[in-house]
């Protein structure tokens, strides 16, 4: 097929299924005053990929989405005979203005979701009590949320019978269904009957997670105490990497985790991947796919269930 049809069967495709995708659409559509949009799809040269992904200085976040629009396409191209071989270098370098995520140990995780570690690294603090931070915690790994999103939480959003979560307002600006395991459940529901079950800001908003004085956790506490916590835990990124473990490699570490467990028990990883797509509230599978690329260095690693977390310890 010539690749100027291929692309918009792809952007047709990619929009028929709910996704935007108009930056995507203009990128590839840019596409082709690099390369013959009359010519095949396999007549593509790394040369021309080339050319449209080059820039002057580092590698910027502009040229890494150019190359996820590029590999979006390619892979529905192969998929559908239009093409055999990805034009794609291979090692394409990543922007420095990204840090790689640091993916959680199992051991690490215990560390930090260890109430003791928590308690410590919260002496002296004036709003943010032990229980609100480690129900934070669990809410980022166990059910992949955004900090805004788990922060943002209401009472009214969690249906506890269910064990469902309404997140409201996300980045996209939408609105999406969390299921949560029952482990999970619990938590919420022990945190939500506890001393924080009278706490509301004053405009009346009942906060799942909120200050001593009911209001939103700001992001600068958050941080300040995951800093501290960090460092009671031992909980250090690996050799050699500048970048520290932040809070929000939780979601990250959900992610892979998953698609870790799923490579074990031999699920079909592509099938299942837009599910984990519209759970995590990503716009479109691109932002998913980058898991795909840390997953095989992590196959080797234990992918224990959440209620090991849940319960604050190996024996739970």
């Amino acid at each position: 097929m010539k690749l100027r049809d291929a692309i918009e069967h792809y952007v047709e495709w990619r929009q028929v299924h709910g996704a935007k995708f108009v930056t995507t659409r203009n990128l590839l559509r840019q596409f082709l005053h690099h390369a013959d949009g009359d010519a095949e799809c396999d007549a593509v040269t790394k040369a021309q990929v080339l050319a449209f992904l080059a820039g002057q200085g580092p590698v910027t976040r502009h040229r890494e989405n150019k190359t996820y629009a590029l590999a979006g396409f390619w892979r529905y191209a192969i998929s559908r005979g239009y093409a055999c071989l990805s034009p794609l270098p291979e090692n394409e370098p990543r922007s420095s203005l990204r840090p790689s995520p640091h993916i959680y140990s199992d051991d690490q995780l215990q560390r930090l979701l260890e109430p003791r570690n928590i308690a410590r690294a919260l002496q002296g603090a004036r709003q943010l009590d032990p229980a609100t931070f480690r129900t934070l915690l669990l809410l980022l790994y166990g059910a992949g949320l955004r900090f805004s999103e788990a922060t943002g939480l209401t009472r009214a959003d969690v249906n506890l019978p269910e064990a469902v979560l309404t997140i409201r307002d996300t980045k996209f600006h939408k609105c999406r269904l969390v299921p949560v395991s029952p482990r999970l459940a619990m938590v919420l529901a022990d945190h939500l009957s506890g001393p924080t079950s009278k706490r509301a800001a004053e405009n009346g908003t009942s906060f799942v997670l909120s200050n001593r004085d009911g209001t939103r956790l700001a992001s600068s506490t958050v941080l300040a105490a995951f800093d501290r916590l960090r460092r009671v835990a031992n909980v250090h990124g690996k050799a050699g990497i500048r970048e520290l473990p932040r809070l929000h490699d939780l979601r990250h570490s959900f992610a892979v985790h998953r698609l870790t467990a799923w490579y074990r028990e031999g699920a079909d990883v592509q099938r299942l991947l837009p599910w984990l797509s519209t759970y995590l509230g990503h716009s479109d599978l691109e932002g998913t796919k980058v898991y795909l690329t840390m997953t095989p260095e992590l196959l080797q690693q234990a992918s224990q269930r959440f209620a090991l977390y849940a319960g604050g310890g190996a024996n739970a």
